[in-house]
This record gives structure tokens, sequence and C-alpha cells, in this order.
């Protein structure tokens, strides 16, 4: 035998122990895929959800009574404001004028009348002693008479004017929130053309509008709730205060207010609220409507148990504005895979990613 290897021989025998060691371990296995996940969480069943906004029972424009030019405007849009408050004032020369002319023409009909009233005393004793005849006296007396209504007259027209002089600073007769501003300094108004709308805070409820077709249901509701698209944890009670004959002609909806009982300080006006009308049809689970899919068979959710997927068959009461309603195949708690459920296979391991509700991202 030889005593070295042939080159090529060698070459082979490398490879070959090359080869044997790339083989020696299995491969690492794929990482578990990331998938985000809600908790499934209980809520009530209900016939419909609305969106409407906080508004005050009483809205009031406030408006001069007499006409001028805004010399200024005290307030702005969201002021609190209390009872007496003075929130703008007109140009006072005219009104002052006014008053003044009005004061003058008082003082004229007050001197007038003492003259009248001492003509007829001296002509009343002219005719005791018949030195005058009873027409010259009762001219007297009618002129006494005249003088008399004409002060009646000035003072009515003084107490007008004086009001008047009072009624160009506006305010408002209760605490109220300024929500709008219709007229600003320098613009020149007409009597009773609105400046500034006020709502009174102490009685709040939610403006909504109603398809022609849930009418029936919101007047049969056994109850209603509202919550705040600030805070979900916030929930009140409410009561159906009003709702409209007609139809809107734009929307073709009827407006409806929901009187809000005992709310909390949290509520303010111009909030957004949902209202829930509850018929006592019993309770649910809420996934969002992005967790529900359907490969042909029905609908269907995944979840998350040990970190392997589950397919879950559900039932589904009814589609709503936060999410799907599901009252049965899924329990509450359980992690419901919510993005890209439809690329996953049963027992494919997952790791869960918890993902916060909108309710609740701020």
């Amino acid at each position: 035998m030889p005593k070295t290897m042939p080159r090529s021989l060698a070459l082979l025998v490398a490879a070959c122990a090359l080869l044997a060691g790339c083989h020696a371990g299995d491969p690492p296995p794929p990482a578990p895929r990331t998938v985000l996940v809600q908790e499934a969480s209980s809520a009530p069943l209900s016939s419909g959800i609305y969106t409407g906004e906080i508004r005050a029972r009483h809205e009031v424009d406030l408006a001069f009574r007499v006409g001028g030019k805004i010399a200024a405007r005290l307030v702005d849009a969201g002021a609190e404001i209390k009872a007496g408050q003075a929130l703008a004032r007109l140009d006072p020369n005219d009104l002052q004028l006014a008053a003044a002319a009005s004061r003058a023409q008082l003082a004229a009909a007050e001197s007038d009348l003492t003259t009248t009233r001492a003509d007829r005393e001296r002509y009343a004793g002219l005719l005791a002693k018949k030195f005058v005849s009873q027409g010259v006296f009762d001219a007297k007396d009618n002129a006494f008479n005249s003088a008399r209504a004409r002060l009646e007259q000035a003072r009515a027209q003084n107490q007008i004017s004086g009001n008047q002089a009072a009624y160009g600073t506006l305010s408002s007769e209760f605490p109220a929130i300024v929500t709008a501003v219709l007229a600003d300094t320098g613009q020149v108004v007409s009597p009773g053309q609105a400046v500034l709308r006020v709502a009174r805070p102490e009685e709040k409820e939610v403006a909504i509008a109603i398809p022609e077709n849930r009418l029936a249901e919101l007047k049969a509701a056994k109850g209603l709730q509202v919550t705040l698209w600030a805070d979900q944890n916030i929930k009140l009670r409410g009561e159906l205060r009003e709702l409209s004959p007609a139809a809107d002609p734009a929307t073709r909806t009827y407006a409806a207010r929901i009187r809000l009982l005992n709310p909390s300080p949290e509520v303010r006006l111009g909030m957004t609220a949902r209202v829930m009308v509850d018929n006592n049809t019993g309770s649910s689970l809420l996934v969002p409507l992005s967790a529900v899919i359907d490969l042909g068979q029905g609908p269907l959710v995944r979840v998350v148990s040990n970190g392997k997927v589950i397919t879950r068959p559900v039932q589904i009461a009814q589609f709503r504005e936060d999410g799907v309603a599901i009252t049965a195949g899924l329990q509450a708690g359980e992690l419901v895979i919510i993005s890209g459920a439809g690329k996953l296979v049963d027992g494919q391991e997952v790791q869960p990613k918890l993902s916060t509700p909108p309710a609740r991202q701020r």
C-alpha cells in the first residue's frame, strides 16, 4: 500500500467530514408568532346604541332690548357666568341723551302742572265770589287736568328712558355657561338680535338621532344607560324626555333628548356620550369586530390558550358600534385574537400581546 493518500481522495474525505459536521444537530425551531389579543368582556345586550352630545336642557340666546353699537364684550365662549353679571355693553351716549331729554320733559310737565294748579285754585276763588263765569273756570279746570295727564305721561316716559339706559348692559338672570358668541365689539345690533348663547348647566341631557325603524324600541325601552366616551367607567341612567314628532328633512331621523338622572360632576357640556337601549334581553360577551371571521362554516373566533391557537365557533347576537355581542361559544376573560386570525391554524404556537381596548386608549 502507498504510504501517502492520493490528493483527490484526501479532498473527498475532507468534504465528507464537513458534511457530517453540518448535519450533526437539528435546525432551531422558528420563534412563535406574536399576535394581538384582547380579553372577552361581558356587556349587556341592547336593542341599539346611539352616539350623541351632552347638552343643556335650557339654552337661551341673550340680546339687548335696545339697539346700538357694542362698545365692549366682557366674556368669551366657555365662561361660567353668575346671575346679574355684566356680559356686554352698548355705547351709552345715545341712551344717556335720551334719558336726559326725558328728564327735561318731566321737569317741564311738573312746572306746567304747578302753574295750572295755581290758576285753577285762583279761578275757583273768583267763581265763588261770582267774579268769573262757570265756563271760564271749566277751561282752567280742563287745563289743570291736561297738565296732570301730561305729567303722568312724562313720568312714564322718563321711567322707560331710565330702563332703556340700563338695558345698555347685557346680563343673565341665572347662572349659566356661555356656549357661543354671536356678535362682537364694534358691531351695530338691533333690539332682540342675539349676542350670546348661554346654557343652564343644572339639567343635562343627551341629544341623539333615532332612525324611524327604531322608534318603537326606544319608546318601549325598560331603561337607558349612558356612558361617556371620555371615561367608560362612568355609567349613568337616563330617561326619554322628548322625541320629535317629525323627521329631519336632511337625515330622515328623529331628534330625541335623553334626560340624565343624577349626573356626576365629570359630565360636562359638549362631551360625546353613548346611549344604550336596555330591553332586558340578557347579557353577552363583547369582542372587536376584527376578531370574528367566517371561513365558510359560520362565524368563529380564535383564542390563545397555553400559548397555542384554539378555534371557537360562536353565536352572534348583534353587531354594535363598539364591537360584536356573542352569546355562545366563548368564555369571559379568554384572550381573543383581534388581528390576523384568518391566517392562523389550530395548535399553532403564538406569543400573545395584550391590546388596550379603544375605550381606554387616551
